[in-house]
């Protein structure tokens, strides 16, 4: 990792390091309302304001660019945001190593990088052998929102969670019916610019250790000891 995992509540920011992993969610931001988690929430537009506009709900929002990591920060603080908690590093490390699973009632990804080019594929959040991480995260019930301007990504991703058991996916005809979500959606709305959004809810639990079949050899590969005879000589 580039940067020490950090996270910020009620205007104090502290390393991920010095807590136990998983999180004990409930111990970071005590309370009992369900959980929210938008993963790269940007300049925070969505996650803030959604959190001020639903007090009896929790917010957890992850986030690798230290600057609007500490935006974020500060304006939850200076605007009363306390059910807010905002994690600094990269999303898939987070996910696979701090994070809870099935925890969260809504998971928000909007206008993630794409990574075009084939050889980067393997950095996308939704990737057939990173797509768990991501839906781990649900809990039963829960919802995936999801909308990119990249076209072929977009496909891809509906793809990928097209062959999840018991999550239903929907491919929305038009905008949210609370209207543009983040900076980068009013923009592409206002000139006009397509843009692919899928809703999808888990209806009923994944396995515990559930992988993406498109996945699952790249992942078992990754994780597998190694054989005796390919230990090396000497």
């Amino acid at each position: 990792m580039r940067l020490t995992p950090l996270y910020a509540a009620g205007g104090v920011e502290r390393s991920l390091y010095r807590l136990p992993a998983p999180l004990d969610l409930d111990r970071l931001l005590p309370g009992d309302g369900p959980w929210q988690v938008e993963i790269g929430f940007g300049k925070g537009r969505f996650l803030l304001e959604r959190a001020l506009a639903c007090p009896e709900q929790r917010f957890l929002g992850i986030e690798v660019a230290s600057k609007y990591f500490r935006l974020l920060a500060r304006r939850a603080a200076r605007r009363g945001g306390r059910n807010l908690v905002a994690l600094r590093g990269e999303a898939l490390y987070l996910l696979s190593t701090f994070l809870p699973r099935g925890f969260a009632s809504a998971v928000h990804v909007y206008f993630p990088d794409p990574w075009p080019k084939s050889r980067h594929h393997k950095r996308r959040l939704f990737d057939p052998e990173t797509v768990d991480l991501v839906l781990g995260l649900l809990r039963p019930g829960g919802e995936l929102d999801f909308a990119t301007d990249f076209l072929a990504y977009g496909e891809r991703v509906a793809e990928l969670l097209a062959a999840v058991p018991g999550l239903e996916v929907e491919r929305l005809p038009g905008p949210w019916p609370d209207g543009a979500r983040t900076n980068y959606e009013a923009k592409y709305m206002a000139a006009g610019r397509p843009i692919l959004r899928l809703a999808a809810r888990l209806r009923e639990p994944l396995p515990e250790l559930w992988l993406h079949p498109d996945g699952r050899a790249g992942v078992l590969a990754a994780v597998a000891p190694p054989r005796s005879g390919d230990e090396p000589a000497g």
